[in-house]
């Protein structure tokens, strides 16, 4: 199934959508492997994020990817101390990361609210952004291509933390910014920019249950981007929306 230049795969729940994607996960970022040397992946929180994750760390495929040359990243954090539960970062330790024989410094963890950028959330965002231009290898887009960016689709349509009608969605420059008063608390948040996730090759958004129907009907109608922030996401390469059954619900039928 397609839509504008979407794929859009249905799963019966929201279980097989978790093993499936991490099936495909593993194939995507083994063969990247075979290509290049390595791969590079950018995590996503949540609910759906998190049992993809965990879906990651109990396939018996799982290591069919050489950890050790995976870059992780992440697109969004929530602006918090290090080691806070609600960090994505902490959610993924454990459902996958601590799990796993990742190389250290090749997982680049967006800066908690108690490091050296202490309540600063521009400048952990400009500290971000450095990095991510540091290890672009002279893509003009200012981060790495990366393999894979995965990302939750919010009941209001949000991605990562680009909310409707917010002005981190507006942003054109930049590749990192920090979000304030974000409606879905933490209010103080990091986050990637479009411009950043346009420049993966494959942007993959999940979406389970029928809290998400409406906001995947109507991402996948053509809304205004600042509308529907999950509307105006694409990989250079694919974008791919994995649905459970009940998630597209509300979508057009199809012959």
């Amino acid at each position: 199934m397609s839509a504008a230049g979407r794929e859009v795969l249905v799963h019966p729940d929201k279980d097989a959508l978790a093993r499936a994607t991490a099936e495909r996960l593993i194939a995507r970022l083994a063969d990247a492997q075979d290509t290049r040397g390595t791969a590079s992946v950018v995590l996503t929180g949540g609910r759906n994020g998190n049992a993809l994750l965990g879906a990651l760390a109990s396939s018996g495929d799982r290591d069919r990817i050489d950890w050790s040359r995976l870059d992780v990243w992440w697109g969004d954090e929530r602006f918090l101390p290090e080691g806070d539960p609600e960090r994505n970062h902490t959610q993924a330790r454990e459902a996958l990361l601590d799990s796993v024989p990742l190389d250290p410094a090749r997982i680049h963890v967006m800066p908690p609210s108690d490091g050296p950028y202490a309540g600063d959330a521009e400048a952990a965002a400009e500290a971000y952004a450095t990095e991510l231009a540091a290890a672009a290898g002279g893509n003009p887009a200012k981060v790495p291509a990366f393999d894979v960016l995965l990302l939750g689709v919010g009941p209001d349509t949000h991605v990562a933390s680009l909310f409707p009608e917010h002005p981190a969605l507006r942003e054109t420059e930049r590749t990192v910014v920090g979000v304030h008063a974000a409606p879905k608390p933490p209010p103080t948040r990091l986050t990637l920019t479009l411009p950043a996730i346009r420049a993966a090759e494959e942007v993959w958004l999940l979406a389970a249950g029928d809290d998400k129907a409406d906001a995947v009907a109507l991402a996948l109608s053509g809304p205004g981007e600042l509308q529907a922030p999950a509307a105006a996401v694409r990989g250079r390469s694919r974008t791919l929306w994995l649905l459970d059954h009940t998630a597209a619900s509300r979508l057009p039928a199809t012959d």
